[in-house]
């Protein structure tokens, strides 16, 4: 990239590292908020009914990870201005095959756990209501339309929102059951008691750790951030994302450790797990803090489904368009949309106009971009009156499984290379920390792939 041919709206080189500031904060947020899924939060209290405080050091290994794994992805956006499918392609076409069949099998299973998670805490909440399907269909409608038909400004203040309450309602239940501080600074000292070694690598591995990972480079771009004068503020929004994922983490851990742990509480593994909960709150502080927790339960769920509806359908949108067209650094961008056929033309464009709000915008009218919508809708509502099938549970298990070690190595290899210009590429810190989180997440893969009902 050029940096000094690059310039601003106020016509500053791009060049001059913006100061990083909390009023940029964004791409973060919504990170954070689609990482954090209810599944997320039942093993992480299920780790700490079984092992107390323990496991604390993992939630902060974990958090510590993340961010480093987040960072290169926001970093190869800006310092390539190629978006990451892009350096994907350019590794060659096991990558393009990967995940083609990845997201279009990943997007059919997850769109159904997504609409059920979302439908069971309004269940809880309206009992005498219609059912768990009724409410799956109705959260899904309207995490499609809502994604269709608004632009990334409006999404991610409906993501602060939700993360608002997200964050206020856990954080209110942790200081409810009153924690054991000294406990939990002694969990900061790495140990790992008998059978913790599976909670502990999940614990590290598995919060926030999917697919919205390789999405924060396209929400970066489409807040705006283009160029490596931005690299500043995205660290700063990135650490944001991950201390805060870290501390839901960490009141989570307390919340079974104190609520559970004592009273040898076992919860549903999976989703249900919350609405167990729930009625374990209900139990110990009464229904009003139960109903609280249920709507906390609605905003992590929901703002999981309509982030995963947002930024995967950005990721799918520029797979299809690159698998159009030519790789090489002279990336295509979407110029226009035909409103009659949906279909994209491609442009050349130089680095410095390739990534931005227009862009992005111009992918959400795509016919790519609301076919995934539509993909991650629809078809999955038949499983909800259908058992998953066999085979697809199994390749949904699979290919979900080597997605994170593809995340963590293939990101090594793109910021080692000439693909990445040298003032960015990594450092021994950063290959030391992506090989640890590659190591690791090839553990968890290995036993992921061994759990499957084969």
């Amino acid at each position: 990239m050029s940096e000094t041919s690059a310039t601003t709206e106020t016509g500053e080189p791009a060049s001059r590292p913006r100061k990083s500031s909390w009023k940029y904060i964004g791409p973060g947020i919504v990170v954070a908020a689609t990482g954090v899924g209810a599944g997320d939060l039942v093993a992480t209290l299920i780790a700490g009914s079984k092992f107390g405080y323990t496991l604390m050091w993992a939630a902060v290994i974990g958090c510590v990870v993340k961010i480093s794994l987040a960072e290169a992805a926001g970093r190869w956006h800006l310092a390539t201005g190629r978006t990451l499918f892009d350096g994907w392609r350019s590794l060659g076409p096991w990558t393009t095959v990967y995940f083609a069949i990845y997201v279009v099998v990943w997007g059919f299973i997850y769109g159904a756990t997504a609409m059920s998670s979302s439908a069971l805490p309004i269940v809880a909440l309206f009992p005498d209501g219609p059912g768990l399907k009724f409410w799956a269909i109705v959260t899904g409608l309207i995490g499609l339309l809502f994604v269709w038909f608004n632009r990334y400004a409006v999404f991610e203040k409906a993501m602060t929102i939700l993360i608002g309450i997200m964050f206020v309602v856990v954080m209110y239940v942790a200081i409810r059951v009153v924690p054991d501080v000294g406990a939990s600074f002694a969990g900061l000292l790495p140990a790992l008691p008998d059978g913790s070694l599976l909670y502990t690598l999940g614990l590290i591995g598995g919060v926030g750790g999917t697919i919205t990972m390789a999405a924060y480079g396209y929400w970066v771009n489409a807040k705006g951030w283009s160029n490596s004068s931005w690299m500043r503020v995205m660290r700063l929004d990135n650490r944001v994302a991950y201390i805060t994922t870290g501390l839901f983490v960490v009141a989570m851990l307390i919340v079974g450790a104190e609520l559970l742990h004592a009273s040898q509480t076992a919860l549903t593994s999976g989703d249900r797990g919350l609405v167990d909960l729930g009625r374990v709150l209900e139990d110990r502080f009464g229904a009003g803090t139960a109903k609280l927790f249920l709507v906390g339960f609605f905003a992590t769920s929901f703002s999981s489904l309509i982030g995963v509806w947002h930024g995967v359908s950005l990721m799918f949108a520029d797979f299809v368009e690159r698998f159009r067209a030519p790789a090489g650094p002279g990336s295509p961008v979407i110029s226009e949309t035909s409103e009659a056929s949906g279909a994209s033309e491609v442009s050349e464009v130089s680095e410095e106009e390739h990534a931005g709000p227009a862009v992005t915008a111009r992918q959400q009218r795509s016919l790519p971009f609301r076919a995934y919508l539509l993909w991650l809708t629809f078809p999955p509502m038949t499983l909800l009156w259908l058992d998953q099938p066999f085979g697809l549970v199994i390749a949904y298990g699979v290919l979900g499984a080597f997605f994170m070690p593809f995340l963590a190595l293939t990101l090594i290899w793109l910021l080692n290379s000439s693909r990445t210009p040298g003032e960015w590429r990594n450092g021994w810190v950063s290959n030391g920390m992506l090989a640890l989180s590659g190591l690791l997440f090839i553990v968890l893969c290995v036993q992921q792939v061994r759990d499957l009902p084969w």
